[in-house]
């Protein structure tokens, strides 16, 4: 295992990028620690799988540095970083048994066979697959197959991180659940370094301690999923994560009060807001409560979504979402609004006023 730091890391598919654009990857520094779990999550096209596998070697960046534990494997081959990958589609060997596909990549190191038998034994064992050790592979289904590629980068022990890249897309809705608390299970068994790539927030937010949340070749915020939840950094990070996403409305700042359609807003950093460039405010519909005065705001739709309802208003030719929980009354027509001062954000330019970039 390997604590992973990325320096300054750049990445161009162009032969002389000029400009930010010409970059795939834009300026990155990060650290990974050693045993822990961590998500890439964005949008398709953001950088994640150009990370991924600049990490793996399977490409060589333009500019910066990759280091393990300290090592410089920026342009070491993917042999030499003891690093196994788990692809969205099953790479396993179909005429083999399950115990000679988990065996293999042990077999081309020359492990020996007793050991072999021990370590493919225990990570069936992980996995479910011991019923299954003797049959053929082609015989499995999808997520039976998933979870061979998944066994074999569990099953080497000198393997510095395992990285999966979107391992659950062809899985079965009604499975994924099962195989993203086994993976996180296999986690905190093994302590391994996991590195999970991602479009989807529940997949990354369930899985990981720390979510790296990227768009358009940057990391625009890393944390707990909690902190992504509760201190979107960027206006990004509050529409990506959370179903729905934060309501962003314009905003003035005066009088110490964020200023929303002509009403006063208190905001948790409006201290730090400077009013320069674009200002918004930002509250998740968690955080929005129908109230007998406040923001003036007309009910558009509600929507049933199981345990509680989602309610679409206008307030000043803006839509601002809330939620009410299972049994609570919707209203109609003419309301108000209230959003909780200690999760109401001020962002400006799109960043939260007072954090750091």
């Amino acid at each position: 295992m390997a604590e992973i730091r990325l320096e300054n890391l750049r990445h161009s598919y162009s032969a002389n990028p000029q400009t930010d654009e010409d970059y795939a990857l834009k300026r990155l520094t990060i650290t990974w620690q050693d045993g822990g779990a961590y998500a890439l999550l964005g949008p398709s096209g953001c950088g994640k799988t150009t990370l991924l596998n600049l990490i793996s070697g399977l490409l060589t960046p333009t500019a910066g540095k990759i280091l393990f534990d300290g090592r410089d494997v920026s342009r070491s081959s993917p042999e030499a970083r003891n690093i196994a990958q788990v692809f969205q589609f099953p790479v396993i060997y179909d005429t083999m048994t399950v115990f000679d596909n988990l065996a293999f990549p042990l077999r081309n190191r020359g492990v020996p066979e007793a050991e072999i038998a021990s370590r493919v034994g225990e990570v069936a064992g992980m996995l479910e697959l011991t019923k299954t050790l003797h049959k053929r592979a082609s015989g499995l289904t999808a997520d039976g197959k998933q979870k061979i590629s998944l066994g074999r980068g569990l099953v080497r022990p000198d393997v510095n991180v395992i990285m999966f890249d979107e391992p659950l897309t062809v899985i079965d809705p009604h499975l994924k659940w099962q195989l993203r608390s086994k993976l996180k299970e296999l986690h905190l068994r093994t302590r391994r370094t996991m590195i999970y790539v991602t479009h989807d927030q529940t997949e990354a937010l369930t899985f990981a301690d720390q979510v790296v949340v990227m768009n358009l070749g940057e990391v625009v915020q890393a944390g707990t999923p909690v902190e992504l939840f509760e201190r979107p950094q960027h206006t990004f990070v509050g529409h990506f994560i959370g179903s729905p996403g934060m309501n962003v409305l314009p905003c003035e700042v005066r009088g110490g009060k964020a200023v929303f359609g002509g009403t006063p807003v208190d905001a948790a950093n409006i201290g730090a807001a400077n009013s320069r460039g674009r200002t918004e405010l930002g509250v998740r519909p968690e955080f929005v409560s129908i109230a007998s005065s406040g923001i003036p705001a007309e009910v558009v739709r509600v929507s049933d979504a199981g345990r509680y309802r989602i309610v679409e208003t206008r307030s000043h030719g803006h839509t601002v979402k809330l939620l009410l929980k299972e049994g609570g009354e919707a209203p109609r027509g003419s309301t108000f609004l209230s959003f909780d001062p200690a999760h109401t954000q001020v962002y400006e330019d799109g960043w939260m006023a007072g954090a750091h970039r």
